[in-house]
């Protein structure tokens, strides 16, 4: 069964930063591309940034350059530091495997971030 918790997330001001954590299980985790993506009541469902099995990273125009996608197979973790945060980067901050992505199954609880003065 797949299973991911994320982890990290919290109360910011603008300018700063913050490092999310996904620990997955029921799963080869090197075998598989993981993604980011953030939920909010104003901008919906977006994908935020992807890392595949290769380590090759891709993001969306809205975090270019501040978020950096990695994962560390060892543990199999996914990490997303983010910098730089901004008040359109609150919502809620899930993993999933990139496969899972569209059907929407075996995403974890999520982690709320907000970015507030």
């Amino acid at each position: 069964e797949v299973h991911l918790v994320e982890s990290g997330g919290g109360l910011v001001q603008p300018g700063g930063s913050l490092r999310l954590s996904c620990v997955a299980s029921g799963f080869t985790f090197s075998s598989y591309d993981m993604i980011w993506v953030r939920q909010s009541p104003r901008k919906g469902l977006e994908w935020i940034a992807t890392i595949d099995r290769n380590g090759g990273t891709a993001y969306a125009d809205s975090v270019k350059g501040r978020f950096t996608i990695s994962r560390d197979n060892a543990k199999s973790t996914v990490y997303l530091q983010m910098n730089s945060l901004e008040y359109g980067d609150t919502g809620v901050y899930r993993c999933a495997r990139d496969i899972d992505y569209r059907p929407r199954r075996n995403w974890g609880q999520g982690t709320q971030v907000t970015v507030s003065s």
